[in-house]
């Protein structure tokens, strides 16, 4: 018998997980099948912080998730388990947020020319940083995939998964985005930060392999983001406004989740930004829209995805942020969507069967 059957054999997913790996479940990395890498950086945040804690808020909520999975059976037995928080990064966010944090203020106060000099050399400090943990997801999404194992980002903010996004370029030379977001993220450097959370699907772009961007959600955005959503080809925008007016005039949202999937190529990679959400469900994101979908909505979506034959060759889930005093709602929503997303992961990979 191999080690993970006897691990699977010795839990009851009945009972009371033990708080070690996540969602209770027993495996470590030789033996799950799904690694998560934790990502807790947040240093061009321009709004509310907090998303550094979003692993780790997932990670404490996740053992009130029961893995029980109508249409999946057994999906726990897939092996999921999350690497350990890498402290040098978080300690090293938050140095270069406090940084970042100082230039956002000078930028909002109107750039006082006694200032210039202190603060003209912090964005390309930034951008290195930034770099430098992009280099740092990258190298550890190789290092699974290499060993065969499914790979999938917990943030941080939404500047998280480029590493990740850049690793799969690798390995597939054509594939779409899949993104859940109140916001495009189209911007060029926002605020003079290359790699702004406002910018990842603007620097994920850059890549020729990726071959389609299917924004969903969309409802905070500039008009230089709606130029290039409109102008450039590879780029299909169904905005929240749309998609609710659609609704409201009777067309079935599983009409509208095929409208969605008829723009993805065979292989997607699917980013969830949590503030695509309704905010009732996630009040700590650092930057919270009125408006957005019921957390069913969306991982309906995301089963039809898997339903129509394509495949999910990766996925994240960003902008998670704990509330004060140990307040768990944004990572208790932000754990069942990622256990869900899992398996659905797993599913269509072939590790999982979905009815």
């Amino acid at each position: 018998m191999s080690l993970k059957h006897q691990v699977i054999e010795a839990f009851d997913p009945n009972g009371v997980g033990a708080r070690e790996g996540i969602f209770g479940l027993p495996f470590d990395e030789t033996t799950a099948d799904l690694i998560l890498i934790p990502v807790p950086w947040e240093v061009t945040v321009s709004y509310s912080s907090g998303t550094a804690q979003g692993p780790e808020a997932m990670f404490d909520a996740s053992f009130q998730v029961d893995l029980f999975q109508d249409d999946i059976h057994d999906a726990w037995k897939m092996g999921i388990y999350m690497l350990p928080i890498p402290e040098a990064i978080e300690t090293k966010s938050s140095n270069y947020r406090i940084m970042a944090r100082n230039y956002i203020s000078w930028l909002e106060g109107g750039m006082n020319e006694a200032d210039k000099e202190r603060f003209v050399a912090i964005p390309q400090l930034i951008d290195q940083a930034c770099a430098e943990m992009n280099e740092w997801v990258y190298a550890q999404v190789k290092h699974y995939r290499s060993q065969g194992k499914l790979v999938a980002l917990v943030g941080g903010d939404h500047s998280t998964p480029l590493g990740m996004i850049r690793a799969l370029a690798e390995e597939y030379t054509s594939f779409g985005i899949l993104q859940i977001d109140a916001h495009a993220d189209l911007r060029k450097a926002y605020e003079d930060f290359e790699y702004s959370h406002a910018s990842i699907c603007y620097n994920a772009l850059k890549l020729p392999q990726i071959s389609r961007l299917v924004q969903v959600g969309v409802r905070d955005y500039c008009q230089a983001e709606a130029i290039m959503a409109k102008e450039n080809n590879r780029i299909h925008t169904f905005y929240d406004k749309d998609i609710k007016e659609d609704i409201y005039e009777g067309k079935a949202w599983k009409i509208i989740c095929d409208d969605i999937i008829e723009q993805l190529p065979q292989d997607v990679y699917v980013t969830i930004d949590i503030d695509g959400l309704d905010p009732k469900l996630c009040p700590h994101t650092g930057t919270p829209v009125a408006g957005g979908f019921e957390m069913e909505q969306v991982l309906y979506l995301m089963k039809q995805v898997v339903r129509s034959g394509r495949k999910i060759i990766g996925f994240d889930i960003v902008e998670v942020a704990p509330g004060p005093e140990g307040d768990e709602w944004d990572g208790n929503v932000g754990a069942r969507v990622l256990y869900r997303m899992a398996n659905l992961y797993g599913a269509s990979q072939g590790k999982l069967n979905l009815k």
